[in-house]
């Protein structure tokens, strides 16, 4: 018993455990072949998935977002069956995506007429993705759609505004990647009309006995729209009160863009309907021998030959324009027409 109560001698171990490894470092060295495998896979898999969708569409949408601004069009070398036509436009973009859009063949067609059948096609050059690009082509076109292309000299004509398509199916290189990409080029543009050619005035005039051109003047003509035209030799009906009563000639006759043009004009027509209207009111009294003259478009040709598709969009409508024939009278012949006409009594009514 004695040996209970002597004192237990304990001990104890302080046992230090190895440190864990942290991380996938052990795991990596014994799995390494598989995470070779995965990137492998992502590399298989998404490279392809970046070219092939995800470049394209931000192509796409770079070039959706870019800005065509038509600075002007001139039309030259007028024939019946060909022309020439200068585009001259900027693009702009933000630049952000480096790329060269290949040339391609693009369509020109009135956007709101539904079956956008072209007018025009226009060989466009190379350009690239700079923030300001400017493309300016000059081609000679055949004609092919002689209807379509009266269609678009009609509402140039007629409109105040107009909008046009440029249509086409192109490529396009991203700076980096040799691979091409297909994306389609399609801008509508908002451009101004000819309103009719309304303003247009008739000064100079002078008018003489002879049955040919017995009235002569010069005309200004006032292009709004962008697009320079030179028509050749066009003539006119000429209307007084909704009766005809001769033709309007304008020879050479190029209208540029943004310019009221000068030309001068003769006319074959007959006097004594002329001569009636002045005698009555309001020509002989509060309108001073002015007369509201309506002209609608005959011919145009150019380099021998007719041009319809000029011709026909200038048939469409009238276009009145007040002329001093009293003051041309008086001027020319140094006869002044009373109210009742030269014969006397007061007719007016």
């Amino acid at each position: 018993m004695a040996d209970a109560d002597k004192p237990v001698a304990t001990t104890s171990e302080n046992v230090v455990q190895k440190p864990r490894r942290r991380g996938c470092v052990g795991h990596c060295v014994r799995f390494w072949w598989v995470y070779l495998i995965v990137l492998i896979v992502l590399v298989v898999i998404l490279v392809p998935v970046i070219l092939l969708v995800a470049v394209p569409k931000i192509a796409q949408s770079k070039l959706d977002e870019a800005e065509l601004i038509l600075d002007g069009i001139t039309v030259t070398q007028t024939e019946a069956k060909r022309m020439t036509m200068a585009i001259n436009s900027t693009i702009k973009s933000d630049g952000k995506v480096h790329a060269t859009i290949e040339p391609f063949l693009g369509v020109m067609y009135l956007e709101d007429i539904p079956e956008h059948i072209p007018f025009a096609s226009i060989n466009f050059p190379e350009t690239t993705s700079e923030a300001l690009q400017t493309v300016n082509v000059t081609q000679t076109l055949d004609i092919k759609n002689v209807d379509a292309l009266t269609t678009f000299n009609t509402w140039l004509l007629a409109n105040e505004t107009l909008r046009v398509t440029v249509f086409g199916e192109t490529g396009i290189r991203v700076k980096g990647i040799a691979r091409r990409y297909p994306v389609t080029f399609k801008k509508t543009i908002s451009m101004p009309g000819l309103q009719m050619l309304k303003g247009t005035s008739v000064n100079e005039t002078t008018i003489n006995l002879d049955p040919q051109n017995n009235f002569n003047g010069t005309t200004w003509i006032p292009n709004r729209s962008l697009v320079s035209f030179e028509l050749g030799n066009a003539t006119f009906h000429n209307y007084l009160s909704g009766t005809e009563i001769g033709t309007v000639f304008i020879d050479n006759l190029f209208l540029r863009a943004g310019e009221v043009n000068k030309a001068k004009m003769r006319a074959t027509i007959e006097n004594q309907p002329v001569l009636d209207a002045l005698g009555k009111s309001p020509a002989c009294d509060k309108d001073n021998g002015w007369l509201n003259f309506e002209i609608r478009g005959k011919t145009v040709t150019n380099n021998g030959q007719d041009l319809a598709y000029f011709a026909d969009a200038l048939a469409t409508d009238t276009q009145t324009i007040p002329i001093d024939i009293g003051g041309t009278i008086q001027r020319s012949l140094g006869i002044t027409i009373p109210c009742g006409g030269l014969g006397g009594g007061d007719h007016s009514d």
